[in-house]
């Protein structure tokens, strides 16, 4: 991680994607892979949250249920303290580096240490509450059933949800602000990986790229950016050893994609 910290920083960012750019992201462990379907999850909370409606807040609901799930599954909360640890340490080396900005460094790092104060803070129970909740753990329990959150399965739930938008919102904000200290930390996270990352142009010989890394540089994220009107989508698979890109044309949802033919030009951004 010789170069990785550096760019965090913002002295060496990866060019930012234009508006008509899709951007294909990869995780390339475990650890990745839970922090993306967190902040992907938060976020389709807060924004459905927001909309102050019953369709709204059930969406909502939906969202926190899964996200319970998968912070039940391990100590998400003890990974994320220990990538937050582990990119301080990483910025703190080049502090003393000559022509580091060191303002910007020392607000990356204000920033990264109040995060991780903020998740100590909160405890190693900080979703107890949630976990506790009879309301919600019966909400979660239907959820697995197709169609088990009607009014007649949870007439609760149907109540809280006939109730103003101000009520639904403020109690749910209550529960998303148990979230919150770990949620920022895994969106700062998932910045500072993007931001490591170094863009180049790359060529798929007939659709398909074939990626081989440094085992002794290990990479946790790669990011495949295409223009949208290329009417194209890459199938990404592989480890965080080597990895396949195979870029298949869309054809709409009625016929099965089909795989390129011609060179495919795009651009790879690989992340540590």
């Amino acid at each position: 991680m010789s170069e990785s910290p550096l760019a965090a920083a913002g002295f060496a960012p990866a060019a930012e994607p234009q508006p008509e750019t899709l951007i294909f992201e990869q995780p390339l462990n475990e650890r990745m892979r839970t922090f993306l379907r967190l902040d992907f999850l938060y976020n389709q909370a807060l924004y459905h949250s927001e909309m102050a409606s019953p369709w709204g807040s059930r969406a909502a609901m939906a969202s926190l249920i899964d996200i319970l799930a998968i912070t039940t599954r391990g100590d998400v909360r003890s990974d994320v303290l220990k990538e937050l640890e582990s990119q301080l340490t990483a910025l703190n080396e080049f502090a003393s580096n000559p022509g580091v900005d060191g303002s910007r460094l020392k607000s990356l790092v204000g920033n990264l240490t109040g995060l991780r104060e903020e998740l100590m803070k909160a405890g190693s129970a900080f979703l107890q509450p949630l976990r506790d909740s009879e309301f919600v753990s019966a909400i979660k329990h239907r959820s697995a059933i197709p169609g088990g959150t009607c009014e007649f399965d949870l007439p609760d739930y149907y109540f809280w949800l006939s109730q103003s938008d101000e009520t639904r919102l403020r109690t749910f904000n209550q529960w998303l602000g148990l979230l919150r200290p770990l949620c920022d930390a895994v969106a700062e996270l998932l910045w500072l990986t993007r931001q490591n990352g170094r863009n180049r142009r790359e060529v798929a010989k007939g659709g398909t790229f074939t990626i081989t890394f440094d085992r002794d540089h290990p990479l946790q994220l790669i990011r495949v950016l295409l223009p949208a009107s290329a009417g194209l989508y890459p199938e990404i698979s592989g480890s965080h050893h080597r990895c396949s890109v195979r870029f298949l044309s869309w054809n709409g949802i009625a016929a099965r994609p089909t795989q390129a033919e011609s060179d495919v030009s795009f651009t790879l951004s690989c992340c540590a």
